[in-house]
């Protein structure tokens, strides 16, 4: 990612205060950095435990643990603000999912909602010429918290949430030469647990048009038995890689990385808990803010000559990419069977072609003229 200078500041219109098609990007690359690491195969000792970025575990374990990992995050943030402004709000995470593998005791045609076969849970199992195993994956999850008014600034707001637990199979099957369709000769099976949290918004009038913001998110799952858990039980009831994006219509956000010097102290006095905020969108807007728990600059961009995410916390394209072509045959096997994002990336990086390998080798931005002292002229 790289950095755009700020120009002059613009407003987001009515019907486009959600409208996050600019940061999108921006937003994904964050939302699942650290979602696997290179060789990106699940038997791969570093992808056992994953999603480190930004986890809000359930308070009763986060208390068990005497605080060392949190259950809640809080974003605070300015906000040049006239009569017609309005703010929205949107978080977003993932929900880890378990992904188990059963082999049927006897082979089926089809699976039924009203019936559901016999079987044993196993680590792997081969079939149609696939081999099948046991992970991790993850769903994603989003809250939007409609636009609060001037009048709606003079109290805070708070939005409950809610995804229920649920379980959903998928059959696999094994193809043969008497019926090319194949039958059904095991199933995977995807559970994920309730979970369920809070985002609260609260604002202080600092004077003059402007306000400070606070978003809160806490994760209000329950448990009684938190006490017991490792941290691996834990995630499965976590928010992970949380995130927020602040949208303002007819207004104007203030750079907390390089602040107007007459407010200083009060982006100083900005209290931010497990996440940064930066303005993000077109350099010199200042209508959107991405507040994440990775530290970025403001207007982070996604470089032109990236093919698309590898999701590794260290991510260097160059080096991420030709590492992958030189894995064996059964190592690109397994990491194409680990996960459907890992196989596009290995899919997308086989098919490359090699003007575009070149254009990851490097690239010159952001020069500017220097004085006679080898210092940046003033802009």
């Amino acid at each position: 990612m790289g950095t755009g200078a700020g120009e002059r500041a613009t407003g987001r219109r009515d019907g486009e205060l959600m409208n996050l098609d600019q940061v999108e990007k921006i937003a994904e690359a964050v939302l699942y950095e650290g979602y696997m690491l290179y060789p990106y195969r699940a038997s791969a000792v570093k992808n056992q435990q994953r999603w480190n970025f930004g986890v809000l575990c359930p308070r009763s374990y986060s208390e068990a643990q005497n605080g060392s990992d949190a259950w809640m995050m809080q974003t605070e943030c300015l906000l040049r603000t006239i009569a017609s402004t309005r703010l929205g709000v949107k978080i977003r995470f993932l929900q880890i999912v378990d992904r188990s593998i059963g082999k049927l005791t006897r082979p089926v045609r089809e699976l039924t909602h009203e019936w559901e076969p016999e079987f044993e849970i196993v680590d792997k199992l081969n079939a149609g010429g696939q081999t099948y195993s046991s992970w991790q994956e993850a769903v994603e999850r989003e809250v939007i918290v409609s636009p609060l008014h001037p009048a709606d600034f003079l109290s805070r707001k708070s939005v409950l949430f809610e995804f229920s637990a649920s379980r959903e199979l998928e059959p696999i099957r094994d193809a043969s030469a008497l019926n090319e369709d194949g039958v059904i000769v095991g199933v995977v099976i995807r559970k994920w647990k309730e979970i369920a949290g809070s985002v609260e918004i609260g604002v202080k009038d600092c004077g003059e048009g402007l306000i400070k913001v606070t978003v809160r998110i806490r994760n209000l799952t329950l448990s009684e038995s938190a006490h017991c858990w490792n941290r691996g039980d834990a995630l499965m009831y976590s928010l992970v890689s949380v995130h927020t994006i602040l949208v303002a219509e007819d207004g104007q956000f203030v750079s907390l990385l390089d602040p107007q010097q007459e407010l200083q102290t009060l982006a100083g006095e900005c209290s931010n808990v497990g996440t940064w905020p930066v303005l993000v969108g077109d350099a010199g807007d200042r209508s959107t803010v991405l507040s994440s728990p990775i530290i970025l600059y403001d207007y982070p961009q996604i470089a032109p000559e990236s093919p698309g995410s590898l999701f590794d916390g260290t991510e260097i394209d160059e080096i991420l990419s030709l590492r992958i072509l030189t894995m064996t045959d059964e190592e690109k096997r397994e990491m194409r069977q680990s996960d459907e994002w890992a196989r596009q990336i290995l899919e997308r990086t086989e098919n490359m072609p090699p003007e575009q390998f070149m254009k990851l080798h490097g690239a010159l931005r952001g020069l500017q003229p220097v004085d006679t002292h080898g210092n940046p002229e003033a802009r």
